[in-house]
């Protein structure tokens, strides 16, 4: 169970010029905790996006679908036990918003979480979604159906050890079934206390216009990258409105090389960090959520957090 998460803006302190060991101990000695904290939790420095009027969470979060099953997300990860030290790995480095799914694996990912980080640490928000189901491992079939939605939240609900989903996002419109009974049967459950918020996910703009006459959303889950900004609209609409923006593939594979790959190397940092910095530089309601097998990858993700982009630099990525 999640409550109020609040963030220490980074101090990052500028030293005169002198000799290394007399800068590590002037470092050292002078130094206050919180510093030191904020350099061991990166996620924090991208500072903090409300979800709803009662949580807030750092706004570098973590994609969780790439722990189970390789390329397609079926079964079992192939190293059990690397995807639980990633997400552990994960909130030691200050993340505290976890994006996952019933679809992956499937259930298997939901597992995971649980086997790595229940009980979970006090602020830690874990959002699941469901509404698509999985027949075979390259099929993903939309299941809006309110007798399905409440199976699959209470499936969800037992797997991850919860008492309450803080945010439960109707994994994508089915076309059988209108969108506002399959956000109604999340009301529901909002009021049975089985979910705290309502987000959703692969939506248009008018499908959460639509959406947002029957239940109070929280957030939107889109495709959004620097190649791919086709949800431009969802976006403004969520700053505009105090919504929480979750872009998935947050990483763009083949778009926009050479911009960020100069911008990359005037940083010193690698393409993929750039692409997640400019996301969080494009809107304050962006949260971002990289996600990887790796704990290499996932430190390098979240270290991202850190870069700061100038207005021209953000300008010539327009």
């Amino acid at each position: 169970m999640s409550s109020k998460v609040g963030c220490n803006p980074v101090s990052r302190r500028q030293v005169l010029l002198c000799g290394t060991l007399g800068m590590a101990a002037f470092m050292s000695a002078t130094e206050p905790a919180h510093a030191s904290s904020a350099k061991a939790r990166p996620a924090a420095s991208a500072g903090t996006v409300r979800i709803g009027d009662d949580l807030s969470v750092n706004r570098l979060g973590f994609g969780a679908m790439r722990i189970a099953g390789g390329d397609q997300i079926w079964g079992e990860p192939q190293n059990a036990a690397e995807a639980r030290q990633v997400l552990r790995r994960a909130v030691e480095l200050g993340v505290n918003f976890i994006d996952t799914a019933d679809a992956y694996g499937p259930e298997i990912n939901e597992r995971l979480i649980c086997e790595a980080l229940h009980p979970y640490p006090h602020g830690l928000v874990i959002a699941t979604k469901g509404g698509i189901v999985r027949p075979s491992a390259p099929e993903w079939v939309a299941n809006g159906h309110p007798e399905h939605l409440r199976v699959a939240c209470e499936g969800s609900l037992r797997r991850l050890k919860l008492e309450r989903i803080d945010l439960y996002q109707l994994h994508a419109v089915d076309d059988q079934v209108p969108l506002e009974e399959s956000i109604g049967a999340l009301a529901d459950l909002q009021k049975e206390g089985k979910i705290r918020h309502i987000g959703v996910s692969n939506f248009s703009l008018d499908e959460v216009v639509r959406a947002r006459k029957v239940a109070r959303i929280v957030s939107v889950q889109n495709r959004y990258n620097f190649g791919q900004r086709k949800s431009a609209d969802v976006l403004d609409l969520c700053a505009r409105e105090g919504l929480a923006f979750i872009p998935w593939a947050p990483i763009a594979h083949g778009t926009g090389g050479s911009q960020l790959e100069a911008l990359a190397r005037a940083h010193g940092v690698s393409v993929v960090q750039i692409a997640i910095a400019w996301l969080l530089a494009k809107s304050p309601a962006m949260l971002p959520i990289p996600g990887t097998s790796s704990v290499t990858h996932l430190e390098q993700n979240v270290a991202a957090a850190r870069i700061r982009l100038t207005s021209e630099e953000l300008r010539r990525l327009a």
